[in-house]
């Protein structure tokens, strides 16, 4: 019996937890634009304060965006070396090699 009711307390405890994870105003926990501003709104912060938190933020997100594109601009160079050792049937490695040669030529 008292193993039900340690079983029963351990899933009630780990509710509660789960429950307090979600109606936290935590920002980690913040998963849509009402909860993040609900977040902010409870930093109390002055309108400077906000004005270098939303610089802070937009620079983040410019170098987010910057990364993103650089990775894409990365896969699509490395897609057009494959594309071209398939269509001269020579490896991939072998592509490198020619492109550095006609290169270090120029």
């Amino acid at each position: 019996m008292t193993t039900d009711l340690d079983l029963q307390s351990a899933i009630a405890a780990l509710d509660e937890y789960g429950y307090d994870k979600k109606v936290s105003t935590d920002l980690e926990q913040a998963r849509n634009k009402q909860q993040m501003g609900k977040y902010i709104k409870s930093l109390d912060y002055s309108l400077r304060r906000l004005l270098i938190l939303q610089e802070t933020v937009n620079e983040l997100v410019e170098e987010k965006k910057h990364q993103l594109a650089q990775q894409e601009n990365i896969q699509t160079y490395k897609t057009k070396i494959i594309n071209l050792s398939r269509e001269f049937n020579i490896s991939y490695d072998e592509v490198l090699a020619l492109m550095s040669a006609c290169k270090s030529k120029n």
